[in-house]
């Protein structure tokens, strides 16, 4: 499994991607907390469990020195317990759908008057809107507010 990207642990640390973000990184404190069961021999090793450095990051969520720590307890936890390993590869691909911030976003209206809802960001899904027909045009064909009197 490849390493978790430091920079989305820190991103996910920081509360980036709001409450997905939070929600994520409640699941990666989740996961990690679990039992950790170690494969191979049964002779213990000094490993971490990643706690003590998610922990830290949480402290300092702008410390990259401390998401690059926990990146690499995570990937030796994956290396040495199976179930954790694909509980973190599950919570990866999650992860990564979180929107850290990056990117960029450019949004413009032209065109004259716009007659229902104008929504501007970015990574909207699932929005139904529901608008009404835009007014009639001063002067359309066969409206008499036109006309002139004569």
């Amino acid at each position: 499994m490849d390493p978790v990207s430091v920079g989305l642990l820190a991103a996910l640390a920081g509360g980036a991607g709001g409450e997905v973000g939070r929600q994520a990184w409640a699941g990666l404190t989740e996961l990690v907390r679990r039992p950790f069961r170690r494969e191979g021999s049964g002779r213990a090793t000094a490993v971490s469990s990643g706690e003590p450095e998610l922990v830290r990051l949480a402290g300092d969520p702008g410390d990259q020195g401390r998401a690059q720590a926990l990146s690499t307890a995570l990937a030796v936890r994956a290396a040495l317990d199976e179930d954790f390993r694909t509980g973190l590869a599950a919570w990866v691909e999650q992860a990564e759908l979180v929107r850290t911030g990056d990117g960029a976003v450019t949004n413009t209206i032209s065109g004259g008057t716009q007659y229902g809802p104008v929504v501007q960001g970015r990574d909207f899904s699932s929005l139904t809107f529901t608008a009404t027909s835009p007014p009639p045009s001063v002067g359309a064909p066969g409206d008499n507010a036109g006309d002139s009197a004569s």
